[in-house]
């Protein structure tokens, strides 16, 4: 989409209604362009440079938008669904307006980072396993956990069940606390199969408890966001998707 356009394409790109509710606002005069009523919603304007109101309100336009959500669990990683909430109900309708998407996915019950873009290369970039995007995740398992299990990580193990068959890629595995009961450990993995993370320790005899995303290559979960919350990503973050950090790094976050 360029920069100029309709009025009404533009405030519905911002997700201020459909196009018809959009000339609705317009000829009711609640709209300005560059602090001057407008009665035309038909009138071409430069998004980028126009300063727009509505109800005095301005609107801000900006050509790709990067929303870093903290997924809550029960909520599904999809743009719509007919019976159930998805991360998209929990954005402003602005977002979906200019086609913002989940950059890959978390399971219903997992939380945790999760990217929502309208950059359909960067969404790729995170999504596709050719770039080898390094996704950190926090777990709690039943039982113990130890060397043997963090070896098995780094050989990549062999998945077969009752959702198929695949070779893992090597994961690292880091083993934070463990006892009989349960245990803690952060795992890096640079794929996103379904349940992947839960079959890899399935593999291991271990059943998954909790699963929490805490970063996205060197992009890092926000503390601040409680389950639910969410804010746009600034550049600087945005560029972190672009990066990876070094192999042998220390996995942070959580």
């Amino acid at each position: 989409m360029g920069d100029v356009m309709r009025l009404d394409r533009l405030l519905a790109f911002l997700g201020e209604g459909t196009r018809s509710e959009a000339r609705e606002l317009v000829r009711a005069g609640r709209v300005c362009v560059d602090g001057t009523p407008v009665r035309d919603a038909g009138i071409q304007v430069d998004a980028a440079r126009s300063a727009v109101t509505l109800d005095g309100r301005a609107l801000s336009y900006k050509r790709v938008r990067h929303v870093m959500l903290n997924k809550p669990a029960g909520v599904l990683t999809a743009a719509r669904d007919k019976r159930q909430r998805t991360v998209m109900d929990l954005l402003p309708p602005l977002y979906a307006a200019m086609g913002a998407m989940p950059a890959g996915r978390l399971d219903k019950d997992t939380e945790g980072l999760l990217v929502i873009t309208s950059d359909g290369q960067l969404a790729h970039r995170i999504i596709s396993p050719k770039h080898e995007v390094g996704k950190v995740y926090l777990a709690r398992v039943d039982g113990p956990l130890d060397g043997a299990d963090a070896a098995a990580f780094a050989a990549g193990l062999h998945i077969s069940d009752a959702d198929g068959e695949f070779d893992a890629r090597p994961a690292r595995l880091e083993v934070l606390s463990s006892s009989p009961q349960e245990s803690e450990a952060r795992v890096r993995v640079t794929e996103g199969r379904y349940h992947q993370v839960k079959r890899m320790f399935a593999a291991r005899g271990r059943t998954v408890v909790d699963l929490k995303r805490l970063q996205i290559g060197a992009l890092m979960l926000d503390p601040a966001l409680e389950p639910g919350q969410w804010r746009e990503l600034t550049q600087e973050e945005a560029e972190l998707l672009e990066q990876e950090p070094p192999e042998n790094a220390t996995i942070t976050g959580g």
